[in-house]
């Protein structure tokens, strides 16, 4: 069964976001225009469970799936949409995860999404603080309990993803 882990920011996270990025880069090469640290992992001093969240944007998010055997073969799971149409999915590491690759075709609206809420909490290490104290708490209540951590998390989620994006746009 797996466990909810919050623990304090580590500084190699940064690393290991690095290390599995050329993993990618090698599998997917021409095909991926960028890859990114995205989630709790890539934001400095954000308490967070020791997953690296790593999005690839791709050229064609079809040839994608022409890569499953490939990333079988380093130890990922592929999970297709998983949920969120027009994305690719892998997980690594099973019940002890220790990565997530989320892929989208350039031009989708979840890689604004995702790199305005990294980019907001790196800019805002008070709204970071409130985020990682409340998944902490929720870590603590819900330890085999992926589903209410996560539910726990819903509504302070999508207020930092409304700021982020608001913080966003005023950026410009």
């Amino acid at each position: 069964m797996r466990k909810v882990e919050v623990m304090p920011y580590q500084l190699r996270w940064a690393a290991l976001f690095e290390q599995e990025a050329e993993r990618l880069r090698q599998i997917f090469d021409k095909e991926i225009i960028a890859i990114h640290h995205i989630g709790s992992t890539s934001v400095p001093g954000l308490k967070a469970k020791p997953i690296i969240d790593i999005m690839a944007v791709v050229t064609d998010i079809s040839r994608v799936d022409e890569c499953n055997g490939a990333m079988a073969a380093i130890g990922y799971e592929p999970k297709g949409e998983n949920g969120i149409p027009g994305r690719r999915y892998f997980q690594k590491g099973g019940d002890r995860r220790t990565h997530h690759v989320h892929m989208y075709e350039a031009g989708n609206p979840h890689i604004e999404r995702h790199l305005a809420f990294r980019d907001y909490l790196r800019a805002h290490p008070k709204e970071a603080e409130r985020y990682g104290n409340l998944k902490e708490k929720l870590a603590f209540q819900f330890p085999y309990d992926i589903d209410s951590y996560i539910k726990g998390k819903e509504l302070l989620v999508l207020e930092l993803e409304r700021k982020a994006k608001a913080w966003r746009r005023s950026l410009n």
